[in-house]
């Protein structure tokens, strides 16, 4: 099951029994990757998004966790820092969004705990904060392993802060997290080797969209440099990529999209498609190799009824086995509920 912003967790962050029931609902799917989890204050963009950076939060989401294991599920928790797709109403002293870079957002307003408000320039991040910002990241990582989630997703997509410092667009840096490729990575790159020493490298694993246009993306090296990242991200041996390679969510026309094709040769571990998928697409990338999994969030975010439909459909076409409802596996992969026991051993970063 694809992330989905739920905002259900109350101004306290703090995931509640509406959630466990949410989550505990969609557990046949077999792999779960949660809603955004926000990794600190400062990270906050979203309204009513729940966190994990109390100790509190950490026991509300171990109840959350436990549930979806009672009821067969695994669940993975997506690590998320909101960056400049933030505001200063989200923080008790009134302090600005932080980003690689001071570029605010294009758009016309952001929803707020004030209501509705312009877009406001980010504070650049100076170099010396950047550590503690990757800590903040591995501390995180340290809350969902002790609520007992099965490993953590980074949420590297949609203009967040992680793809702000990728991408060229949004990251006009001069020290050694901007400029070339290779640095502008480095920031991801230290936050997977930061979150690698809680949960083993087949426990962790990374979301980015390299076609998107949300919060005001699209670089003009896209194509270099999402290419990079998953060769870099291919040597820690992660147990998935997972991809917004389809349009769903906009497109930025500067170039031709890129596909999981172009992706299959540069990361060797699990391949998650996502974002538009009908089931028809999505069994023809499993089929021709270019996935080894498609996920789909709006078909398990309808009412209970449509759920169970789809489920039904699903199960009365018995030549299409490897069809899942959110996930559709590549010929050869376990249950999804085994998912995360067979995936690979991490490789030596050499």
């Amino acid at each position: 099951m694809a992330p989905m912003t739920r905002a259900r967790a109350g101004i306290e962050r703090l995931p509640n029994a509406r959630l466990a029931t949410y989550y505990c609902d969609r557990a046949s799917v077999g792999l779960i990757i949660s809603e955004g989890v926000v990794i600190s204050e400062q990270a906050n963009g979203w309204n009513q998004s729940p966190g994990i950076y109390t100790d509190a939060m950490r026991d509300a989401w171990r109840d959350v966790v436990s549930a979806v294991h009672a009821a067969g599920g695994v669940m993975f928790a997506q690590l998320w820092h909101s960056g400049r797709a933030s505001h200063s109403s989200f923080r008790a002293d009134g302090s600005r969004a932080v980003a690689p870079s001071a570029i605010a957002i294009n758009g016309e307003y952001m929803h707020t705990p004030i209501g509705k408000q312009p877009y406001e320039t980010p504070r650049a991040l100076a170099t010396a904060e950047i550590a503690s910002v990757v800590e903040d990241f591995c501390r995180a990582a340290e809350r969902a392993k002790l609520a007992g989630f099965d490993g953590i997703e980074l949420h590297g997509a949609n203009g967040y802060l992680i793809d702000s410092f990728l991408q060229s667009k949004t990251n006009q840096r001069t020290d050694q997290y901007g400029g070339s490729i290779e640095n502008r990575f480095r920031f991801l790159r230290e936050i997977v080797e930061a979150v690698t020493s809680v949960f083993p490298a087949n426990r962790v694993a990374v979301r980015l969209s390299p076609n998107g246009v949300y919060n005001d993306m699209g670089s003009p090296d896209y194509r270099e440099t999402f290419s990079f990242a998953a060769q870099q991200l291919d040597r820690f041996g992660l147990a998935y990529l997972h991809l917004m390679d389809g349009l769903g969510f906009g497109f930025h026309q500067l170039g031709e999209p890129m596909t999981l094709a172009e992706f299959r040769p540069q990361f060797r571990s699990l391949l998650i498609g996502n974002c538009g998928y009908a089931q028809e697409t999505a069994e023809a990338a499993i089929a021709a190799n270019h996935a080894d999994l498609i996920a789909f969030a709006t078909p398990l975010h309808q009412q209970p009824r449509s759920r169970r439909t789809l489920c039904q459909q699903l199960a009365a076409q018995p030549a299409r086995r490897n069809v899942g409802v959110v996930l559709i596996r590549r010929r050869g992969l376990q249950r999804l509920s085994e998912i995360p026991s067979k995936l690979s051993k991490p490789r030596s970063i050499g």
